[in-house]
């Protein structure tokens, strides 16, 4: 029998994804309703029995164990002195957006996409272009338009692409193929990429995922990663993430960005909490692979049986968040989530947020008990049949 890891009840917690009204259910937000790595937990309790927290630098231990789990999980060690330390991977996009591109420049994307890149790139003063993906109604699933991607790079104020690797909403592991593809048409065009690879453990097929910092060397000079265990073992308040550029020069500018804007300096938990993660927290990670693996199938499986009439799962290969095509139902996803929570308190990601066709769907996170998962799926059976009633 699996033994999946150890939920917590999350309410009253000052929570940004359970600060929601008496009986509603939120599945959102991508953080999970795990209790993180045991071995994370007892890292943090040493650092507070020490009782003395001062200003802290980076030591080696950090960027080796950062270089260790990417050599061990994913089959390529990238090389310790690529690396900045930096509190979150959105700080290093919009300081990226800020330091790698002028007033008025195109940063473009691929939406749908996470809702937070509009945000870095507009607050900053720069403009949206997005190479959106094309999706097949009929296999359900999404592709590159390459003639439009290369059309969009080759404009001169173009000067920087944000890639998501594993994609979210959508799921996609990008090929290594693909991710060449996409570096070459980007060093011919002298355009930089920033990619977010914060899901890259989030992976359920054989291959995992493809770090964009494996590629060729030559492709990988206009690069810009950021990684972090944020997602992974459910920390996002430690405020910890490495960005990890291998050319020199851009390195340079990068941590320039990040020193002048204040976001290179750890918390008294981002070390320890980091170190023992990446060094301590791979057979917690496995149990949850397996718990979000049963809950994908548990969805896959409702839906299949129940709805399919109306609603499809698109079959992502990464993160715990499932893309939902309601289309059948409506084109204003954001319409229908709103009437779903109104009518049974299941709240779930309107896909208009994150660009695109997202206005057909909707984003449900399952990275919770399974028991969970069932009763969100109970409140959404019940909010579809009201809203074809009404």
């Amino acid at each position: 029998m699996t033994e999946y890891p150890e939920a917590v009840d999350r309410r009253h917690t000052n929570s940004v994804k359970w600060d929601v009204k008496h009986g509603e259910l939120p599945m959102t937000i991508a953080d999970m309703d795990f209790k993180t790595s045991p071995a994370i937990i007892e890292a943090m309790k040493d650092k507070l029995t020490l009782g003395a927290f001062g200003y802290e630098d980076i030591p080696a231990e950090y960027f080796n164990a950062v270089a260790d789990w990417y050599e061990r999980q994913h089959h390529f060690r990238p090389q310790t002195d690529w690396m900045i330390f930096t509190t979150g991977v959105v700080p290093a996009i919009s300081s990226a957006v800020r330091r790698l591109t002028s007033l008025g420049d195109n940063v473009l994307v691929q939406a749908p996409v996470y809702n937070i890149f509009y945000n870095s790139i507009v607050n900053s003063g720069r403009h949206v272009v997005s190479n959106d993906l094309i999706y097949d109604v009929e296999q359900h699933s999404y592709s590159i338009d390459w003639d439009d991607l290369e059309s969009k790079l080759a404009d001169p104020l173009t000067n920087l692409m944000i890639l998501c690797n594993p994609h979210n909403p959508v799921g996609i592991i990008w090929t290594r193929d693909q991710l060449i593809r996409l570096a070459t048409l980007c060093r011919k065009y002298h355009v930089k990429i920033f990619s977010d690879e914060i899901h890259g453990d989030f992976t359920f097929n054989e291959q995992g995922y493809v770090p964009m910092f494996s590629l060729p060397e030559e492709l990988i000079q206009n690069l810009e990663v950021a990684v972090s265990p944020s997602k992974t073992f459910n920390v996002a308040a430690l405020h910890a993430a490495t960005v990890i550029v291998p050319n020199a020069n851009l390195r340079a500018q990068v941590s320039r960005g990040l020193n002048s804007e204040e976001l290179a300096e750890p918390n008294l938990m981002a070390i320890p909490g980091t170190i023992a993660a990446y060094e301590k927290g791979s057979e917690w990670l496995t149990a949850v692979l397996d718990a979000i693996q049963d809950n994908r199938k548990v969805v896959s499986d409702f839906f299949n049986d129940q709805l399919a009439d109306v609603i499809t799962v698109v079959p992502g290969q990464a993160t715990y968040l499932i893309w939902l095509d309601v289309r059948k139902l409506t084109d204003d996803s954001d319409a229908l989530a709103k009437f779903i929570q109104e009518k049974t308190g299941l709240i779930l990601s309107a896909g208009n947020i994150y660009g695109g066709d997202g206005h057909n769907f909707l984003r449900m996170n399952v990275a919770c008990p399974t028991k969970t998962v069932l009763s969100g799926l109970d409140r959404l059976a019940r909010g579809i049949a009201e809203w074809q009633q009404k």
